[in-house]
């Protein structure tokens, strides 16, 4: 892979960025309060919007085309709904107390799930403001849905990973997977692979975690790469689930292959900050990293 095009439409960090499900757009947050669109095909931002009063983190694609759903980092701790296409809200939803620290979109319908500092967990229907079900919890959460759409899966203090039915959520975790706490950091995010058989914990140290979705074992735990200012770097799988990829500070990524946990490749992309956000496109080949920068990568064509 190699860097096909930068991007320089924001002044400060990008703190998410997110492909729609059928690859041709991707769209960014910025602590610059901005949000903007970039056309994956023609590889060029197509429009600016800003969120300057409540701040803009997290931001989701839903399924419907031209809605996102995104945190806020100023003022107050609701989500908001806003539909791209004429800039306004569709709806609130309200009822975290502190800053909302992860957001999941239900691959497969209208439900979403939000961890906060609150210490809870809540489930949301986009056609509703009303939290439709309430966890509390030990400590911070990351969460995240698995590919079917059936279950999630809730990282909790950093040591724990708790599996929940979508259907029967309130009766309890139907799994507990306890690792061993790292006092040096904690962890940031959580995602499933596409196949649904692993779950790959990303913390704001100096490595991140592969485990089997189905046991819980630690099956890697990939590190070597520079994160020294405990930022939060975001990890992903490839789309064949076969490779884990992670920026670092010092603007490279760092590539391994799942099963054997050997290192395959470090790509320099160049950036001038640590690469917060860093995910696959879901539906061509290519992949996007971002510092304040944007980049987009393709793959190089051998001779």
């Amino acid at each position: 892979f190699r860097v096909a095009k930068v991007f320089r439409e924001n002044s400060d960090k990008i703190n998410c960025f997110d492909f729609s499900p059928n690859g041709e757009t991707v769209i960014s947050s910025s602590d610059d309060d901005s949000i903007v669109l970039y056309d994956c095909q023609e590889g060029k931002p197509k429009r600016t919007l800003y969120s300057k009063k409540y701040g803009v983190d997290l931001i989701r694609y839903t399924h419907a085309a031209n809605t996102v759903v995104y945190s806020s980092n100023k003022i107050d701790d609701t989500i908001r709904y806003l539909s791209l296409h004429d800039n306004k809200y569709i709806r609130y939803f309200p009822g975290h107390t502190k800053r909302v620290v992860a957001l999941s979109m239900s691959p497969v319908d209208d439900t979403f799930i939000s961890g906060s500092l609150d210490k809870t967990i809540r489930l949301w229907d986009l056609r509703s403001p009303n939290c439709q079900g309430l966890m509390h919890l030990q400590g911070k959460p990351v969460c995240s849905f698995d590919p079917e759409g059936l279950i999630f899966a809730a990282g909790v203090n950093s040591e724990m990973v708790k599996l929940y039915d979508l259907r029967s959520f309130d009766k309890g975790p139907f799994a507990t997977f306890k690792m061993q706490y790292d006092r040096t950091c904690e962890w940031t995010g959580l995602k499933f692979s596409n196949d649904g058989k692993l779950i790959l914990i990303s913390t704001n140290g100096g490595f991140i975690r592969l485990i089997d979705a189905f046991k819980g074992a630690i099956l890697h735990t990939f590190g070597g790469y520079n994160n020294s200012k405990a930022v939060t770097l975001e990890a992903s799988f490839t789309p064949d689930s076969q490779f884990i990829m992670i920026g670092s500070e010092d603007g490279k990524i760092h590539v391994w292959n799942g099963e054997s946990g050997m290192k395959v490749a470090v790509l320099d992309g160049k950036h001038t900050g640590p690469i917060t956000c860093l995910q696959f496109n879901p539906k061509f080949m290519t992949f996007a990293s971002a510092c304040s920068n944007m980049a987009f990568w393709l793959p190089t064509i051998d001779d």
